[in-house]
């Protein structure tokens, strides 16, 4: 249904409470967090709807023409649709967009979870829409900030990964690990986990793997570059002193360790030399 205005005078009457409301006069809100329900999912619920009707109350709310926007329960209103019944029943509140949204995704979370992706986005529009922090939102949800900023990074996951989030195909142990590997690598280790069958302890090995690789050739690159810049500080150093002594001096070490050697080929340089070092 496209977003409709809110009934106001309805928002000042009505109390909250709960109705038995025509399934046709119920719109799925413009705020649910959930986009994907398998069948197979509601097969069950569709089953004891059929045998004992809803017994837990939708939340809604209302809007114009004595119509009502669905806030949470979108799970038992389909499985009422497709068990046929005429009417469900709901509780109606009075509610805005931000108390909807907050409705919406704690109802998901707390009864029947949200895929991966699904929550990373609710948890994304209360930190977009409503200016909300993590720490705020990890407190509206019942959980860790820490749970709540790893849950959003999957939404940073290339897209064909998220689908397979989305519709259970890999899960999110499977994936966090993927977000520490270079993006190149993404795919193929994806790739991997479905035609292998590759269990989050494999993945996690895999991707654990890839970081230290990642690490020892920064390392290496770091101590390359390192050698490198000693290596032209000592080799500079050396032609000085040998232009400055008038005879060939050898360096070898880091500036920290190491050992100079002075050369000479008679004994008047021997001579010279001996009373330099022992002015």
């Amino acid at each position: 249904m496209n977003k409709k205005p809110y009934n106001r005078e309805s928002l000042k009457d009505s109390q909250s409470s709960v109705l038995q409301i025509p399934l046709k006069k119920i719109h799925v809100g413009r705020l649910q967090p959930r986009k994907t329900f398998l069948p197979e999912d509601l097969a069950d619920l569709v089953a004891s709807v059929r045998e004992k009707g809803v017994l837990q109350p939708v939340l809604v709310r209302p809007i114009l023409d004595g119509n009502y926007e669905l806030v949470a329960g979108e799970r038992r209103f389909r499985a009422a649709e497709k068990a046929g019944l005429a009417q469900i029943p709901a509780l109606v509140r009075n509610l805005s967009d931000r108390e909807a949204l907050e409705s919406a995704v704690i109802e998901n979370i707390q009864r029947v979870d949200l895929n991966p992706i699904e929550l990373a986005e609710g948890y994304t529009r209360l930190m977009v829409d409503f200016s909300m922090s993590q720490e705020q939102v990890a407190d509206r949800v019942g959980k860790d900030r820490a749970t709540v900023a790893n849950t959003i990074r999957l939404l940073r996951l290339p897209p064909q990964v998220r689908k397979a989030l989305e519709n259970g195909s890999i899960t999110a142990g499977h994936a966090r690990p993927l977000l520490s590997v270079p993006g190149e690598q993404v795919i193929p280790i994806f790739e991997d986990i479905l035609r292998l069958g590759l269990t989050v302890r494999d993945v996690e090995r895999i991707c654990l793997g890839d970081e230290k690789k990642k690490k020892g050739r920064k390392s290496s690159e770091k101590k390359e570059k390192t050698e490198s810049e000693t290596d032209i500080y000592m080799k500079d150093l050396e032609e000085k002193l040998t232009r400055r002594r008038r005879t060939r001096v050898r360096l070898t070490g880091d500036g920290k360790v190491g050992r100079i050697e002075i050369s000479y080929s008679s004994d008047e340089e021997f001579d010279r030399l001996l009373e330099l070092l022992l002015l």
